[in-house]
């Protein structure tokens, strides 16, 4: 049998991370998830998704995210059911996340790339204190020969 589910989303609020008694870290969130068209009115509507994130990867996903972070999440679809207090039977179905993938910088102020060059401002392509080895203002020959296409 086949169970599995790839969401890209948003996170609605800050996971909560919680540990059982047996001090196993679980994190529960709901994720944004928005859907490939737009309603009537021409808006985007969104669908969200409860996950469930176990162990080690809980705390990490709590470390590097927080409320409105886009990322992605790969998992199996679950149901689950329990009685309240008032003796109803809940059902929940959630994803079970299984991996994750950030997709936007940890600081999202700055650029997507997180290389940062050690001179920045200075622009002389002579400079040899920059740890770019491309740096050396050095010419480098290529001729059509050279390429492999």
């Amino acid at each position: 049998m086949i169970n599995t589910v790839v969401l890209t989303g948003h996170l609605t609020r800050d996971l909560d991370l919680r540990y059982t008694q047996s001090g196993t870290a679980v994190g529960q969130f709901n994720l944004a998830v928005n859907r490939r068209f737009k309603n009537s009115n021409g808006d985007q509507e969104a669908d969200f998704v409860n996950c469930v994130i176990w162990r080690k990867s809980a705390e990490n996903l709590a470390n590097f995210v927080h409320k409105g972070s886009l990322f992605g999440v790969e998992g199996r679809l679950q149901t689950r059911n329990y009685e309240n207090n008032q003796g109803q039977r809940i059902y929940v179905t959630e994803v079970v996340v299984e991996n994750f993938t950030l997709l936007e910088p940890k600081n999202s102020n700055q650029p997507a790339n997180n290389y940062q060059p050690s001179n920045q401002g200075n622009t002389s392509y002579g400079n040899q204190s920059s740890n770019d080895p491309f740096d050396g203002g050095d010419q480098i020959d290529v001729t059509d020969d050279d390429l492999p296409f």
